[in-house]
This record gives C-alpha cells, sequence and structure tokens, in this order.
C-alpha cells in the first residue's frame, strides 16, 4: 500500500529499526551535520539508520536526515520492496508512469503564508561545512517547474541556499538540467519561471527527483507507478504550478528574470568544496506547510553520506536497465563506488561470452549519462562488485595496463569534478570544457588457476561455529567479505 505521507513513511521506519530519534537538543549551525557525520562513518552501511532530530534548538521544528539514503535497505523501504527488486522497479516505473490526481486541498495547505509573512529564515536550515558554506542551504528540495513552450513539468533536486527571508539562491549546475532549460526558454521572452520548492513528501518524490529521469516524463508520474497509486497534487497559491497534497512544507516562488547573484561554495558530493559563483536568485513568494511540520534534509558532503547512496542507487538502476534489458547484455549487477561520490567510479560485472564484450558494456553506460564513470571497472560475475576489496583484487591480477585499458579523450567531465584545474572546477561544464574517461576490462582473458582459500563449505561451517572460538562477534560480519 502506498505511503500516505512523509510521516506515514517514518512509521515504518520506525517499526523496521531504521530510525533513530535523537532526544537531545541540538544546533542547527554545527551539530546535526557532526551528529550525521558520525553516525555514517561508525555505523555499517546495512545497520545504519535514518535520523529525526526532535528538539533542535531555537525550533519547533524537528529535522530529520538520513531516511531515503542511510543504506538500500533504506532505498528499499522507501520503494516498498526487497533490495533485489530496486532495479525491476524503477524499470517499471519509467516504461508505465501513472499521472497524479488533482485534488481540491491537502495537509501542505494547512498553513498558508504569503508575501512578507513567507519568511524562509524561520525553518531550521542547517549549516552543512562549518566555517566554508556560504550560509545554510536546503540540501533535500524538490523543486518543480514546468516547460513554457511544451507544459511539461520537471522535478529536481538543487542545492538551494537561503540569503534573506524571502530570497534563496539556486545551483543548476549545468545546462544539461531540465530546469535550466525551462529558465533559458523564459528568459529569452523576458519572464521569470514560477517553481515550488517541496520540502518532505511521499519517499517516491525524493528519490525521482534526485534520478535522471529522461526530459518530458513527468517525475510525479513516475513517482506514482513507484508508490502504486496515483499521486495526490494540489495548486499553488502564487501560481498554476502543482505540489503534493500531503508535503510538510512548500516554498513558492519565482526564478528572477535576467538577475545573478553569487551562490557558494558549498561542501559537495565530491568531499571538496565547489567553486562560487554567480548563479540564478529565487524571490519567495508564500510559504503553505503542515501543522507541526517535519523538515528534511539530505545528508550530502564526503562520502559515504546520503546523497551518495540515493544519486548512487538511482544511476545504477538506469545504467542496469540500458545494459539488461535494451542492449541485451549479460550483465548481473553494477555499482557506483562510494567512495566516488555515486557519479565518479562505477564496477559492472558480467558473464562474458566473448572478447572485446566488456569495452561494449563500458560504452553503453556511458551513453545513459556521458557525465558519469569516469573509472568503468568491468569484472567477471564471481566478483562482488559491492566489496571494493574483490573489485580491487580483480583488478590487481586480472589486468594488464597496456592490453586492458582505455583512455577515452574529449568527454564530458563528472560535474564539480576538483581534479579539473581550479578556476575551472564548478562551472567547467557550462563552458563546455571537456575532460576524459578511463575504461578497464578486468575480466579473465584465459583459464586461471583454483583460487587459494579455503573450501566455502570449510568457511560456512565456522561461521556457525564462531562463538566457540571466543572472538569478538562483531568480526563476523567483516569476515564474509574475505571469501
Amino acid at each position: 500500500m502506498a505511503y500516505a505521507d512523509l510521516r506515514d513513511y517514518l512509521a515504518t521506519l520506525d517499526r523496521s529499526r531504521k530510525l533513530f530519534r535523537v532526544q537531545a537538543e541540538v544546533e542547527r549551525d554545527w551539530e546535526i551535520a557532526a551528529v550525521t557525520r558520525r553516525v555514517f562513518q561508525r555505523i555499517p552501511e546495512r545497520d545504519r539508520p535514518g535520523l529525526v532530530f526532535d528538539h533542535v534548538k531555537g525550533s519547533d521544528i524537528p529535522v530529520t536526515v538520513g531516511i531515503l539514503g542511510a543504506s538500500r535497505e533504506v532505498y528499499a523501504l522507501a520503494l516498498e520492496c526487497r533490495v533485489d527488486e530496486i532495479a525491476d522497479r524503477w524499470a517499471e516505473a519509467q516504461d508505465n508512469p501513472l499521472e497524479p490526481e488533482l485534488v481540491a486541498s491537502g495537509p501542505v495547505k494547512e498553513h498558508v503564508l504569503l508575501s512578507d509573512q513567507a519568511d524562509v529564515t524561520a525553518l531550521p536550515v542547517s549549516t552543512w561545512t562549518v566555517g566554508q558554506d556560504a550560509g545554510p542551504f536546503l540540501t533535500a528540495p524538490c523543486v518543480v517547474s514546468e516547460d513554457p513552450e511544451t507544459g511539461e513539468r520537471n522535478v529536481g533536486t538543487y542545492r538551494i541556499q537561503i540569503k534573506e527571508p524571502r530570497k534563496v539562491g539556486i545551483q543548476l549546475s549545468n545546462p544539461t538540467r531540465d530546469m535550466w532549460t525551462h529558465i533559458r526558454k523564459n528568459e529569452e521572452h523576458g519572464r521569470g519561471t514560477r517553481c515550488a520548492i517541496v520540502l518532505g513528501a511521499d519517499p517516491t518524490i525524493g528519490l525521482t527527483s534526485v534520478a535522471r529521469i529522461a526530459y518530458g516524463l513527468d517525475e510525479f508520474a513516475v513517482a506514482g507507478r513507484l508508490r502504486g497509486a496515483p499521486l495526490p497534487v494540489v495548486k499553488c497559491e502564487t501560481s498554476d504550478l502543482l505540489v503534493p497534497a500531503s508535503a510538510e512544507i512548500v516554498i513558492e516562488g519565482e526564478v528572477m528574470c535576467g538577475v545573478r547573484e553569487p551562490e557558494g561554495p558549498f561542501g559537495e558530493y565530491t568531499g571538496y568544496m565547489s567553486d562560487s559563483g554567480d548563479s540564478f536568485v529565487i524571490r519567495v513568494d508564500a510559504i503553505t506547510h503542515r501543522d507541526k511540520p517535519i523538515f528534511h534534509d539530505f545528508f550530502s558532503q564526503m562520502p559515504p553520506s546520503e546523497s551518495s547512496t540515493i544519486r548512487g542507487t538511482g544511476r545504477e538502476m538506469a545504467i542496469y536497465k540500458h545494459l539488461t534489458r535494451d542492449l541485451r547484455m549479460p550483465v548481473t549487477d553494477v555499482h557506483f563506488l562510494h567512495a566516488g561520490g555515486g557519479a565518479a567510479f562505477l564496477a559492472i560485472a558480467m558473464r562474458k561470452k566473448f572478447d572485446g564484450q566488456p569495452l561494449a558494456a563500458m560504452w553503453g553506460a556511458w551513453s545513459v549519462d556521458p557525465s558519469l564513470s569516469k573509472f568503468t571497472v568491468v569484472v567477471d560475475d564471481d566478483i562482488d562488485v559491492r566489496d571494493t576489496f574483490q573489485v580491487l583484487w580483480a583488478m590487481s591480477w586480472h589486468v594488464q595496463p597496456q592490453r586492458d585499458v582505455q583512455i577515452i579523450q574529449q568527454t564530458p567531465p563528472v560535474p564539480l569534478d576538483p581534479s579539473l584545474a581550479p578556476a575551472d572546477m564548478a562551472r567547467a561544464v557550462r563552458r563546455g570544457q571537456l575532460a576524459s574517461k578511463v575504461g578497464i576490462d578486468a575480466t579473465r582473458k584465459h583459464a586461471y588457476p583454483a583460487r587459494s582459500v579455503p573450501p566455502r563449505e570449510h568457511l560456512e561451517e565456522v561461521d556457525r561455529r564462531w562463538e566457540r572460538y571466543g572472538l569478538d562477534p562483531r568480526y563476523l560480519a567483516s569476515m564474509a567479505g574475505a571469501r
């Protein structure tokens, strides 16, 4: 059954022991970021919970973070499926979108603040990289806009800098972003671009907002199929844009025509500070919200992070679908390594049928989004691409560099890649600068000797007997990765 709203989803996480409520009072200016960082560093991914900070100093609005991408298990709960069903769920949603349902009103209309009543600085917005971010940023906004020529809706997640009570900055990393197209078309006619910033909605909204959905395919309709029921939507107060009826908070506004102001820097998913520069500005015209709203954020910055998990998982599903369903390749799994922020390092496992097929798989993956996968490694299907050690082992012993490493020139760079020249870093794609990719065929090219490890049945028997050896039980989980 589809989640009714964010609160229904949080209750499910709680029942599944995937949610932890921090009852201590915390500071939004530094403490939320530091606590979340420690949770992602110290708790293994499969055990990592989403967080709710119930008492934020200076605010009566609780903050929730990590609830969509603490782990793949949490991601699967958001889609109401098993982890091994995620790919099929995404493929079905994009092949058979389900249009949203317009309703007269909804919980998000319980409070309506217009004009000067609408103050974004009243929200408990965190500072994520203290001393280096330009200020507090929204990290989980689902920004709704429309193509002025076709009326096609887009929902995307972009970082938003809080500037003044009725002014925020929005950063679109490159012209391939759908909202950039909407702004450009409007500015050609001297118009601003109406938009709505949705905070805290049905979990499928956040996942589709982050995912790369084909231009013209409605994210609300994809979310409808993901959740298994049409998404109830209501009309905004200051425009005809539609937003989820059960959202926690909606900020309505307009990207001002021709206006650019300094935006950033911000601690990005690469693990480094992004560049600053002039970017678009949104005038805030209204805020609507529920009674006792919940404020939703993503945890970004240095991986491992929530944003890396969400982006990486969604991109994995798109590439897996393309390789297996569209190209009919014998690919068994794809994975964006967390160290690459869900963008830079892709591992592909396949049951290779002939030499050269791994390179074809690389080109197939690159065709889905040419800016991703700076490093792409293809391994045999007996290598677990989600175990970084196994991927590096295959690269160490299945590769002859002069034969198996390809360097592809003149490719779009990964957005915000700090390995580019510093002055070109954040705006490289916008100016058309090109980069390069590395493809590594780490499959076996001939028959190999047997592996030098104990038989699997012996290892499994030791697992069952582990406690009798007197070793710390927590080492059992780590032992599994060395098989």
